[in-house]
């Protein structure tokens, strides 16, 4: 008996809740895109005015970090299946972009691990990097000074790969450690937490052999330029240090770009990040055929 009092109680609340819901467009219009009745609309009203709330949240949002819902990047979505209505959580568009950004960074990554000399594709355009590469492999010796290759040209023509395969070669077999950073990635992790910097730093200004990957595509900033790339650049420039670039600019494209930050333009510490570069490494051009827009 008692049971039966408290699921009456339960029904009279639901249906107070459903009354009230019901005056609320976006609820009348949840109920006629899922399909259901009003009887089925009553069962469930606060889920579906959880999922109302959650789905407004998400027409006001332009990226994750604005994200308002429970779940960081996720909408508390219903579906009807069969006679059921399920509710779960799914992945925004910016979610569903991140993952999928993600998984093609451990892709990529995947690659340039196993990249090697044997498999780099001869082509015309190629020449004088391969032979710049197999004359460096040669000469290698850890003990001894040697300038690394500012390696610059059009998106796609797989410089990271050529240099990782290199890089990759001389772990191997001298056992070196060597590290290829993102420069935009590293700047944006580093301003996010600045607790990262000293020893990011200290690690990158002594890490063997070092490739700066796709310098240049970072906004420029004067902390980013003289504070981060400025100051592992000086080090390894004084010690010596081993150091590759990878571009989708030449050299002075590079330094007319690294000279505008959003205060003013500061062409002199610019040219100084340049000379650096400049001091460590040889200068390369690669031209040729976008090949990731072929896979």
């Amino acid at each position: 008996m008692e049971l039966k009092i408290n699921q009456e109680k339960y029904s009279k609340i639901q249906e107070k809740e459903f009354n009230e819901a019901i005056k609320n467009d976006a609820y009348k219009a949840l109920i006629k895109k899922l399909k259901i009745t009003e009887k089925e609309a009553q069962k469930s009203t606060l889920k579906l005015m959880d999922s109302l709330e959650e789905l407004s949240n998400c027409k006001k949002c332009s990226n994750l970090y604005e994200c308002k819902n429970k779940v960081n990047g996720y909408v508390y979505f219903p579906e009807k299946k069969e006679s059921n209505l399920i509710f779960s959580y799914i992945p925004c568009k910016y979610k569903k972009k991140a993952q999928k950004l993600q998984e093609e960074k451990k892709t990529n990554q995947s690659i340039l691990d196993n990249a090697r000399l044997k498999d780099i594709k001869i082509t015309k355009n190629r020449t004088e990097i391969i032979k710049w590469i197999k004359n460096y492999y040669d000469k290698y010796n850890e003990f001894t000074t040697h300038n690394g290759l500012y390696l610059h040209g059009n998106f796609g023509t797989g410089k990271t790969y050529l240099l990782a395969a290199l890089l990759n070669e001389l772990k191997n077999k001298y056992n070196v450690v060597v590290e290829v950073v993102y420069v935009p990635e590293l700047l944006r992790k580093l301003k996010e937490n600045l607790n990262l910097v000293g020893d990011k730093l200290y690690y990158l200004e002594n890490v063997n052999i070092l490739l700066l990957d796709d310098i240049g595509a970072e906004k420029v900033t004067e902390w980013g330029r003289d504070e981060i790339i400025g100051t592992i650049l000086q080090s390894r420039m004084n010690n010596a240090m081993p150091t590759f670039f990878t571009s989708n600019l030449t050299i002075q494209e590079l330094e007319k770009t690294l000279s505008i930050t959003k205060d003013k333009e500061d062409a002199i510490k610019a040219k100084r990040i340049i000379e650096r570069i400049k001091y460590l490494t040889d200068d390369i051009e690669l031209l040729g055929n976008n090949y990731r827009e072929k896979e």
